[in-house]
C-alpha cells in the first residue's frame, strides 16, 4: 500500500473505499494530515486554525463506527478543510478580520452539520482575504500558491485552493460572490464548483453580498466535487433562498459520460481581455470534447461582460447593509482593501443600484437563450493565470473600473445564479495551472459533472500535484 503521506494527495473517491474496507484507519489519516500540514503549512498559510482536537475526535468517532459496520458513505473519516466564514460552534470564526477576531459562534453552520453528519473530520478553519472580498488584512498572512509561493493565489477562497492543491485537506468549502471559488481553483489547479444560487444553504455562513454569494466545494477530482456536493445541497428553512430539487446520484450521471451533449462557445467572449495562455487552452479543450463524441458548437453571448461594470455597486451596497453595526463606528479596524469597499458603497446611488438589477435580468435572460440550443457552456475560469503576487499586493485598493476586466468570466453567473464549474486544463511555460469552467442550467449540476469529468478522463491534468517536499 502507499504510505500515507503520499495517500494525502490522491482523491476522495481513491481514499474512502480503503477506509470503508478497514485497509487504513481515520486516526491514522488525520494524524498523518496534520503532520502534512504541520510539515508545510508554515510557508504555505492555508490555515488560520487547525482544529486538532476537534478533527481527531471526529476521525476517532469515524473508526469507531466502521468498525461496528456503520459506514455512513464516501466522506466518513476523510480530512476536509472550512473556510473561516463558516460559523463552527465554540471555534473562532473570524473572517480574517480584526472586528470577528475573537467571535466563537453559539451553533454550528449548516453545512458544518452536513459534513460533520456524513463523517467528516475537520482539519481547521482556511484562510481568506477579509470579509471574502480581495485584500487581506495587515494583520493576517497570505496564503501562498503551491505550484509557486511568489505568484498569487487566487481570492478570496485562497486558503481553501492552496489546502486542496498542497494535500492538507481532501477537500474544502469556498465561497463565490465574484468568483471567489473559481480564482483559486484556477490558480491552484483544482476543481470548484461555484453551484446553482440556493443548492447549498447559506446558514451560518457569513456574507460579503447577500444576493450575489454562492457556497460550493473544492476539490481535486470532479467526481470529489460531485460527492461533497451530493452531501450539502438540500432544502433549509434557516436560509429561505434555498431550492428544493430533487436528490441526484452525481456519481452515476458521471458514470453515463457526455456523448451528445452541447457544448456552447463564444469566441469573442473568450478572447477579448484575456491571457493567451488561458485562451488557447480553452479552444484545445473544444477538441477534446469533439473526441468525447460532444456536440461542440457556436453561441452568442454578446452583452454578457455589461454586468460586471456593475458587480462592485452590488457587492459594496450588499456589504455596507450587513455591517452597518460596524462602520464607519470602527472603519479603522477594517483593513484597506475592505474599508474602501464600505466607503464606495456609501457613494453607490440607487440609480446605480437598479442599473445592476436590471443588466441581472438581461444576463440571466442571455444564458437562457443560450441554453436553448445547447447544455452547457464553455469558457475561461478567468482573464490570466496566476499573476506574480507582486502585481497584486495583499493590501492594495484596485480602482473600480479595474474589476470589470478581472471578473467578466466570473461576476456573471452570481448575478443569474447559473451554476459553473472549473477545471484544469494544462500549465504555462512556466509551470502554473491553466484552467476553464463550464455553465450550466439552473440545478442541473449533472450535466455539468459528465461534462467536466470525461474532459478529465482524457487529460489527467487534475493528476498532476505540485512539488513539495514533506
Amino acid at each position: 500500500m502507499s504510505s500515507l503521506n503520499e495517500l494525502l494527495t490522491r482523491t476522495i473517491t481513491e481514499v474512502a473505499p480503503l477506509l470503508e474496507r478497514r485497509e487504513i484507519s481515520p486516526v491514522e489519516l488525520f494524524d498523518a494530515q496534520l503532520a502534512r500540514i504541520s510539515a508545510q503549512d508554515g510557508v504555505l498559510r492555508s490555515h488560520l486554525l487547525v482544529t486538532a482536537e476537534l478533527g481527531r475526535a471526529q476521525a476517532l468517532d469515524a473508526e469507531r463506527e466502521i468498525a461496528a459496520g456503520r459506514y455512513r458513505g464516501p466522506l466518513h473519516g476523510v480530512p476536509l478543510g472550512l473556510k473561516d466564514l463558516i460559523c463552527t460552534k465554540g471555534i473562532p470564526t473570524t473572517c480574517a478580520s480584526r472586528i470577528l477576531r475573537d467571535f466563537r459562534p453559539l451553533l454550528d453552520a449548516a453545512i458544518v452539520e452536513k459534513l460533520a453528519g456524513a463523517g467528516a473530520a475537520f482539519t481547521g478553519k482556511l484562510n481568506l482575504t477579509e470579509f471574502a472580498l480581495y485584500g487581506y488584512h495587515p494583520e493576517y498572512d497570505y496564503p501562498r500558491n503551491p505550484w509557486h509561493t511568489d505568484y498569487w493565489a487566487g481570492v478570496s477562497s485562497s486558503g481553501s485552493g492552496v489546502a486542496v492543491a498542497a494535500g492538507l485537506c481532501f477537500g474544502a468549502i469556498g465561497t463565490d460572490t465574484g468568483g471567489s471559488i473559481r480564482f483559486p481553483s484556477a490558480a491552484c489547479g483544482v476543481v470548484g464548483l461555484k453551484p446553482t444560487f440556493g443548492k447549498i444553504s447559506r446558514h451560518g455562513v457569513f456574507p460579503l453580498a447577500d444576493t450575489l454569494d454562492h457556497i460550493g466545494p473544492m476539490t481535486r477530482s470532479v467526481a470529489d466535487c460531485a460527492l461533497m456536493l451530493a452531501a450539502m445541497e438540500g432544502r433549509d428553512e434557516r436560509d429561505p433562498s434555498t431550492r428544493s430539487d430533487p436528490p441526484v446520484d452525481y456519481l452515476a450521471e458521471i458514470a453515463r459520460g457526455a456523448e451528445g451533449i452541447r457544448v456552447g462557445i463564444d469566441r469573442d467572449y473568450c478572447t477579448e481581455d484575456t491571457d493567451a495562455d488561458m485562451r488557447e487552452a480553452c479552444f484545445r479543450a473544444c477538441y477534446l470534447l469533439y473526441g468525447q463524441k460532444m456536440v461542440v458548437q457556436d453561441v452568442n453571448l454578446a452583452g454578457i461582460t455589461d454586468v460586471a461594470a456593475h458587480w462592485q455597486d452590488t457587492c459594496a451596497v450588499d456589504a455596507l447593509l450587513r455591517h452597518r453595526e460596524w462602520f464607519p463606528a470602527r472603519a479603522a479596524d477594517y483593513g484597506p482593501v475592505f474599508r474602501a469597499l464600505l466607503e464606495y458603497g456609501l457613494t453607490v446611488s440607487a440609480e446605480d443600484y437598479a442599473r445592476g438589477q436590471k443588466l441581472r435580468q438581461f444576463s440571466t435572460a442571455l444564458f437562457e437563450k443560450a441554453f436553448r440550443d445547447v447544455d452547457v457552456i464553455l469558457c475561461p475560469a478567468a482573464p490570466s493565470p496566476a499573476m506574480p503576487q507582486s502585481e497584486f499586493p495583499p493590501q492594495r485598493v484596485a480602482p473600480p473600473e479595474s474589476f470589470a476586466p478581472l471578473v467578466r468570466y466570473t461576476a456573471p453567473t452570481n448575478f443569474t445564479g447559473h451554476p459553473s464549474l472549473t477545471i484544469p486544463n494544462g500549465f504555462t511555460a512556466q509551470g502554473l495551472p491553466t484552467a476553464m469552467q463550464f455553465i450550466g442550467r439552473h440545478g442541473e449540476e449533472a450535466t455539468l459533472f459528465r461534462v467536466a469529468a470525461a474532459y478529465e478522463q482524457a487529460t489527467g491534468w487534475h493528476k498532476r500535484r505540485p512539488n513539495l517536499t514533506a
